[in-house]
């Protein structure tokens, strides 16, 4: 039960990296995208694309949070207890975000926008990185079982960095990818073009650093880097192939449908997570403690599981369907 439960967990945990990635990666591109008449274009096709989805991705966060709080207890204080700061300044900046993306919607004056798009595409950036951070403080074995380890050092090491780092890349990586597809159907040259070539930069600055960040992994977490190499291989392989298919179709985008980019570069993404959990296993924090140990006791991880299939099999078809109309254009924002 508690392997099955972790597998939900790390599927959730998918959803929320590439769906909510892609949404925090456009803030990348809104800070960047110039000052207010320059960056006018980009910034109204992010609105356009994130405007109907961009609360509703933050569903898998809190299914993650619930899943680890009543499943696994223990994990769950101990990583609480030790990353408490970068975790709450991840939660201010969902939080500044949103307050931002929807304020600028609003504001009638040039400045108040600008103050409201910075504090939007700031904490789109922060956000990410915080949570790279927390992931490598986990992995790397820096989260004690009972709690309260260093709440400096626990997301400030070479791993945390590298996990910081990728997932602000990663997310922008998304992004551009999204972007470049939702322009094509919107029908904007000047805009696709804009958005492939932050595509492209993004993908080959995603591979310096994942290279590089071997070298770290192997010298900072040694077991992850063992395990990555042996059983994490095939889906970093799989992540690989799809990363370079995705940079050839947009490097050559006459050659392939702009609509198949989004599920291809989604797959590159999934699959470094997905192996980032395979090497893991069957570790919650570092190498001591275990999914097994970690785990409520039996008869909540029964109905925890039961009650977690239950929401995805009704929440599941819902995000899928919001997502379809999105891509469609049948969604509007409030400013079309």
């Amino acid at each position: 039960m508690s392997t099955a439960t972790g597998v939900v967990l790390l599927v959730a945990i998918l959803c929320y990296g590439v769906l909510g990635g892609a949404d925090f990666g456009t803030g990348l591109w809104d800070l960047t995208a110039g000052g207010a008449a320059r960056g006018a274009p980009a910034r109204s096709l992010i609105d356009h694309a994130i405007g109907p989805v961009w609360e509703a991705n933050h569903t898998w966060l809190i299914f993650c949070l619930v899943l680890l709080w009543s499943g696994f207890p223990t994990a769950f204080s101990a990583i609480m207890t030790t990353l408490y700061i970068p975790l709450g300044i991840a939660a201010f900046g969902i939080v500044l975000r949103g307050s931002g993306f929807a304020f600028r919607k609003v504001s009638m004056h040039t400045a108040e926008q600008r103050l409201n798009g910075i504090a939007f595409a700031s904490s789109s950036v922060i956000t990410p990185l915080c949570f790279g951070a927390v992931a490598g403080g986990i992995a790397s074995g820096r989260v004690p079982t009972a709690g309260h380890g260093d709440p400096i050092t626990s997301w400030l090491n070479p791993t945390s960095v590298l996990g910081g780092v990728l997932a602000v890349l990663t997310c922008g990586y998304l992004a551009a990818l999204f972007l470049t597809a939702e322009a094509h159907r919107d029908g904007a040259p000047a805009l696709e073009q804009w958005s492939r070539r932050r595509a492209v930069a993004s993908a080959v600055a995603c591979g310096v650093v994942a290279v590089a960040g071997l070298f770290v992994l192997r010298h900072d977490a040694h077991r992850l880097y063992d395990e990555l190499l042996h059983r994490g291989w095939p889906l970093m392989a799989v992540s690989a192939l799809a990363g370079l298919a995705a940079l050839l179709m947009t490097l050559r985008p006459g050659r392939m449908s702009p609509a198949l980019i989004r599920p291809i570069g989604a797959l590159a993404v999934a699959a470094v997570l997905a192996g980032w959990g395979a090497a893991q296993y069957p570790y919650l924090l570092g190498t001591h403690l275990d999914l097994h140990a970690a785990a409520a006791p039996g008869s909540t991880m029964t109905a925890l599981l039961v009650v977690a299939i239950l929401a995805l099999l009704l929440v599941v078809p819902s995000l899928v369907w919001l997502l379809v109309l999105t891509h469609r254009g049948n969604l509007v924002t409030g400013d079309d």
